[in-house]
């Protein structure tokens, strides 16, 4: 895959599987804006990783949550590398709690980041994205399961993916395709945190290949997305999940 002369954004890729869709969108020739909320010092490192293997990175801090933090992401974006052709948009919170448990505080924390974080994400990639980009929204496979504790995160999701579907005509004037990465668990911060080891062997064993994915299954995946062989596709949401059920 080529993407040289490209450049892109991916947004929460300190760490975990934006960490890695960052590298290798990188390797394979892009200029890569790793976006940070509140941790410079990981993305900093992540910065230096691409450019010690011979590509191009920058760390810009936003706060997804905030359109002016959105708005000053691309234009930062646009000031440094001239152009958006790809939009990953990666960051999203996960808060696992009983529907009686749930603050009014933590519904709204999840809605801003995972679905307002990335409409209006998307609205700028309307604006400023290329001819011919690329867009990755991220949802979850929870959302075909029943799983306690999930209803507010999975509700975020299932928003993301109606925006990803809705927004696919509005895209394609400009031959701009949007598609939305449903991962299944995947051994990151995000999904490992706060969860004993028993309950993590029983997410295992509800996956077809017995184990949990990692960031490079998903980077894979992406890889995918963002090459020319995939431009007939756009609208569509795709469970990479190593067969969860």
């Amino acid at each position: 895959m080529n993407l040289n002369g490209k450049a892109a954004i991916v947004t929460g890729a300190s760490r975990g599987i934006g960490r890695q869709l960052a590298i290798q969108l990188a390797a394979s020739g892009a200029k890569v804006v790793v976006n940070y909320s509140s941790n410079p010092g990981k993305a900093d490192e992540v910065v230096t990783t691409i450019v010690q293997s011979g590509g191009a990175a920058t760390a810009i801090g936003a706060d997804v949550s905030k359109v002016s933090e959105v708005e000053a992401l691309f234009s930062e974006t646009i000031a440094r590398y001239g152009r958006v052709d790809i939009l990953v948009n990666n960051a999203g919170v996960m808060e696992c709690t009983a529907l009686a448990e749930v603050t009014e505080e933590m519904f709204d924390r999840q809605f801003a980041i995972n679905v307002k974080g990335t409409y209006f994400a998307c609205q700028q990639a309307m604006k400023h994205m290329a001819q011919g980009g690329t867009i990755i929204n991220f949802s979850t496979s929870v959302i075909g399961a029943m799983l306690p504790t999930y209803s507010v995160y999975a509700a975020t999701k299932g928003a993301v993916e109606q925006i990803t579907r809705q927004l696919a005509k509005e895209f394609a004037p400009k031959d701009i395709v949007i598609n939305c990465i449903a991962p299944g668990q995947i051994a990151t911060d995000l999904f490992l945190n706060g969860k004993s080891p028993e309950l993590i062997d029983s997410f295992s064993r509800m996956i077809a290949f017995g184990r949990l994915g990692e960031p490079e299954d998903i980077a894979n995946a992406v890889d995918l997305l963002v090459s020319d062989k995939a431009r007939w596709i756009t609208g569509q949401t795709i469970r990479v999940n190593g067969g969860f059920n």
